[in-house]
């Protein structure tokens, strides 16, 4: 059984911990290493965290408050695992998720997968309709928008080694995902929901205005586009932001 390495940033998250916790402990497989990487909390994260009493947990504590991006690339730093896989610290998985996901690269000898995931409120309510996984998303496919979810995804780091997370404020993900997919031919799609994505009020996701200035910067800044190439990539990730929450 190789060992699956969960990197979860996590920032003043003690009220979701609990949850998010229960749903890696009831995983139907369960070779796994769980990489906390505390952004410099000011709630009881990591007291939470420490009261877990869990061997197969791994708490990192930042000195300072550097963001999501750099708390991944810590956990990074230190998996051991051939599997890397993410979970934001508010989000939930189905119990089958990791074993679903590793049967799927095995049987199907692929590097990349991630699956379709239910849209639900901080009480775990439905709000929007499932995101649904498309299939064998490629480095072109990945300009148009980020269709890839760190909460669904899981790669094999033994196939292409470990992927950082560059320095694009907000739009770290995107960045990431397009590098990867330069190393593969594509990402596969699993259709079944297999976890629970919470879509917070106040969460920064949702200041689309704001994600849409950084957007334009991956492009051409990140990926050096033109003007109008970086212009004509940002209209599309907006618009296929409208097909995705019904508006920007």
């Amino acid at each position: 059984m190789e060992i699956v390495s969960i990197i979860t940033p996590c920032f003043n998250s003690s009220k979701y911990l609990a949850e998010t916790y229960k749903s890696i402990l009831d995983q139907t497989y369960t070779n796994w290493e769980w990489i906390v990487v505390d952004d410099y909390s000011t709630d009881n994260s990591v007291e939470l965290l420490k009261s877990f009493e869990e061997s197969r947990l791994i708490i990192i504590q930042a000195k300072s408050n550097k963001g999501a991006a750099n708390a991944r690339n810590q956990g990074l730093d230190i998996a051991k695992g051939r599997y890397i896989t993410f979970l934001d610290s508010d989000d939930i998985w189905k119990p089958n998720f990791i074993e679903r996901c590793l049967t799927f690269l095995r049987d199907n000898n692929e590097t990349l997968v991630y699956a379709t995931y239910h849209r639900v409120n901080e009480e775990l309510q439905p709000i929007l309709k499932d995101f649904i996984a498309i299939d064998k998303v490629n480095k072109n496919r990945i300009l148009y928008n980020c269709p890839i979810p760190m909460l669904t995804s899981m790669y094999d780091q033994k196939e292409i080694g470990k992927i950082y997370f560059p320095d694009i404020e907000l739009r770290e993900d995107h960045a990431m995902w397009i590098n990867l997919l330069n190393k593969i031919e594509h990402a596969r799609a699993i259709k079944e929901p297999l976890a629970y994505y919470r879509i917070r009020e106040n969460s920064v996701s949702r200041d689309k205005f704001r994600i849409a200035k950084k957007q334009y910067n991956l492009y051409r800044e990140f990926l050096k586009m033109n003007v109008f190439k970086a212009s004509f990539y940002t209209c599309c990730w907006a618009l296929n932001g409208l097909k995705k929450y019904g508006k920007l």
